[in-house]
């Protein structure tokens, strides 16, 4: 008997990547503010994948406190690069700025996911991707960005590699659920043995 998932997240990108393997879900917001969050726990020196995974559970453990007996997916996505931790850019100038500073270097991408019941986290996992961008000229960057629009602001990194983003980069370790931020194969493995999904 498959139980009821709710996904505790507005992105459209993670949205697709369940309803193109399958699943049965539906989606709800959670209103939580993550900066708040990040800002609480900002002077602890935590890594970026442990505050990946703390605001995962967040979005989690706020949906499921009003959905008893379901199982809410949180999940977040933190970018780090050579000790300092990125947020999704406010504008389109801090986007040309963030993809000028990743220009020529590695950054790596924690995405967390967590799964919560009745108001309390059961199960965490955290996969990372390192991905290298290319030498990026100026002029290409605003061409670039001009081309995408706002939708860089909905990105810790400023690009979507699932779209025009791809161009961005000569290298890339990581699959591409984790760096689009949601960690399917552990997460359906994790679904199957709670009896969510047929397995």
């Amino acid at each position: 008997m498959t139980r009821p998932i709710i996904l505790a997240s507005g992105s459209p990108f993670r949205k697709k990547i369940l309803e193109d393997a399958g699943i049965d879900f539906t989606v709800e917001r959670p209103g939580i503010d993550e900066r708040a969050v990040e800002d609480a726990v900002a002077s602890s020196g935590m890594s970026a994948d442990d505050l990946a995974q703390i605001l995962a559970e967040a979005k989690a453990v706020d949906v499921s406190q009003n959905h008893p007996g379901t199982l809410v997916i949180g999940s977040d996505q933190t970018l780090s690069m050579d000790g300092e931790l990125f947020h999704k850019p406010a504008d389109m100038e801090e986007a040309r700025r963030r993809l000028l500073k990743l220009s020529g270097r590695t950054h790596q991408l924690n995405s967390a996911i967590v799964i919560a019941l009745d108001g309390e986290a059961i199960w965490r996992h955290v996969s990372i991707a390192q991905l290298t961008m290319r030498m990026l000229d100026p002029g290409f960057v605003g061409r670039h960005l001009s081309s995408v629009g706002d939708t860089a602001l909905s990105s810790v990194g400023a690009y979507q590699i699932e779209g025009r983003g791809i161009q961005l980069f000569e290298k890339i370790e990581g699959d591409h659920f984790t760096i689009v931020g949601l960690p399917l194969l552990p997460l359906l493995e994790k679904l199957r043995e709670l009896g969510a999904i047929d397995g």
